[in-house]
């Protein structure tokens, strides 16, 4: 009596193929999360963390200053003239007033769209600066001075003014 046996080659068997196919793809997959990493850039973890923390406080002191002096602005952005003017009123004891202020903007989502602006007072007390196109999008609005700081939003198209600090 013959005995029939299998004439399949051991490297057709679905079996076979299938053992090797998933070992192979775990392979396949780590290579490119590994690529994924090394080519992504996760930031960087703060070195010195007390430090940061340090540079935050003074931050947040600057924003109880604003508030301690009673600080409000009223920023009007002009699109065709391409400037910014600032009027800065206080309700408390003024601080010392500074020839310069600093409004940074920052676009809520593109960060290669923040902008800085460097504010000159004119003689009429009003704060004024050369403001390149602002773009599309929710924008925060940051105005400060070496002691005190005001925060607040903006959203372009449509509102041209911003209020910042209460009253």
């Amino acid at each position: 009596m013959k005995q029939v046996t299998d004439s399949v080659a051991w490297y057709r068997q679905p079996l076979v193929l299938m053992l090797i196919f998933l070992p192979a793809s775990v392979v396949v997959a780590s290579f490119i999360t590994l690529y994924l990493a090394i080519r992504s850039d996760d930031g960087l973890v703060e070195d010195d963390y007390y430090q940061r923390g340090k540079e935050i406080n003074r931050v947040l002191d600057r924003d109880h200053a604003a508030q301690h002096y009673g600080l409000h602005a009223q920023l009007t952005f002009e699109p065709v003239r391409r400037s910014v003017d600032v009027r800065l009123t206080a309700t408390g004891k003024l601080p010392r007033e500074s020839e310069r202020l600093e409004l940074k903007l920052s676009h809520a989502t593109r960060a290669g769209q923040d902008l800085r602006v460097i504010l000159v007072r004119k003689p009429d007390g009003h704060y004024q600066g050369i403001l390149p196109s602002l773009g599309l999008g929710h924008w925060y609005v940051q105005l400060a001075a070496a002691d005190w700081r005001l925060t607040g939003e903006l959203h372009v198209p449509g509102i041209h003014t911003a209020e910042l600090g209460g009253r």
